[in-house]
């Protein structure tokens, strides 16, 4: 498909639902109020960040000091990575759960593989060096086993994925009996654990992929075709999109993210946790929504889903400074979806559903 077929059918200057063949376009005074709105909404938690950073320094003073904010982007780096998988994919309409499993299984696999027999489960057949490679390559797997049940088996990419999930979380279990892996191999431990340029790692990579994520999403046609799809699938096919490639892409990079976040996480904590990853999920849905990404589909921005996690990391780093328990937090979370959720309504007319 060409250049210009591809922008004439995914054209979308406000991320929301492209312009499609056979829908209809708004009128001109109603599609510039669109686009001023969307705009608008895009920055719209940027003074609520602004705000939270100015209470933050209210109740604690650490809280702007530079020690804090660095550990604040540490932490919040890797459920990062997979808030930017999540946006991939609900931005196609589609939903993925099994993230937060393969937060664990991918580096739990490597760490089964690498670490010393006798060392908690490990059984030491491959050398340390092996480790991130096969953390990158199970998480491969695992998309490429997701799209071809979504994508060339035609089934409901919520219940497949959330088979996956427990049975992935039923894996990591099996393979370590439940314990923890330590003893991780050096290479394992660098993206967690190194300085570049006084910042984590991490940091940078984070940092880096929203970047690429803002570029490909705002400035290719690739970008283009993820908002047609998720806007109408069957007019993005008529217009010449190759849907199901693109949606191969899309979750089997997903998946390769969530491993690359189990690497981040298993490096910082030098450790595999049987339950790693547990409960993610909901952190990444909280932050998607707040930053305007639609379960909808087809409507949303990288920036925004980054602005969603950082704030949503803000809050939970003042409540923590603040002395309150860590256990209301997740109480928090569910408020914020639905606080997001009204503001969704109030602005935009329809509700992220």
């Amino acid at each position: 498909m060409s250049e210009s077929a591809t922008a004439a059918a995914a054209k979308s200057p406000d991320g929301g639902p492209p312009e499609v063949p056979g829908v209809r376009p708004d009128a001109p005074t109603r599609s510039g109020h669109r686009i001023a709105l969307a705009r608008l909404r895009d920055l719209a938690l940027v003074p609520a960040i602004i705000v939270m950073a100015i209470v933050g320094q209210l109740v604690n003073p650490v809280f702007l000091q530079a020690d804090n904010l660095i550990n604040v982007l540490q932490t919040m780096s890797e459920i990062a990575l997979l808030v930017l998988a999540q946006t991939l994919v609900l931005i196609v309409k589609k939903m993925d759960l099994s993230l937060e499993s393969t937060v664990g299984i991918a580096p739990g696999v490597a760490a089964w593989l690498t670490v010393p027999a006798g060392a908690t489960h490990g059984i030491g057949v491959l050398p340390g060096g092996w480790s991130v490679p096969v953390t990158l390559a199970v998480g491969l797997l695992i998309g490429v086993v997701n799209a071809l049940f979504i994508i060339r088996f035609g089934l409901n990419g919520f219940i497949v994925t959330l088979g996956m999930l427990i049975v992935l979380r039923g894996v990591l279990t099996g393979i370590s009996g439940g314990q923890t892996f330590f003893q991780l191999p050096p290479s394992m431990l660098y993206l967690g654990t190194a300085q570049w340029a006084g910042m984590p790692a991490s940091v940078w990579i984070c940092l880096l992929l929203f970047a690429t994520g803002i570029v490909v999403l705002g400035f290719t046609s690739f970008g283009r075709s993820l908002y047609a799809i998720g806007g109408n699938v069957d007019a993005a096919k008529a217009a010449g999109i190759r849907t199901d490639r693109v949606l191969w892409t899309v979750i089997v990079t997903a998946s390769v993210l969530a491993a690359l976040s189990g690497l981040l996480l298993s490096g910082r904590l030098a450790s595999v946790a049987s339950a790693q990853g547990n409960g993610y999920i909901f952190t990444v849905f909280a932050a998607a929504v707040i930053g305007g990404i639609s379960l909808n589909g087809g409507k949303g921005t990288m920036f925004g889903a980054f602005t969603g996690i950082l704030l949503l990391f803000m809050i939970q780093n003042v409540l923590t400074l603040g002395g309150v328990p860590a256990q209301w937090i997740g109480a928090l979370n569910g408020t914020i979806i639905l606080i997001a959720l009204a503001l969704s309504r109030i602005t935009g007319g329809r509700a992220q559903e």
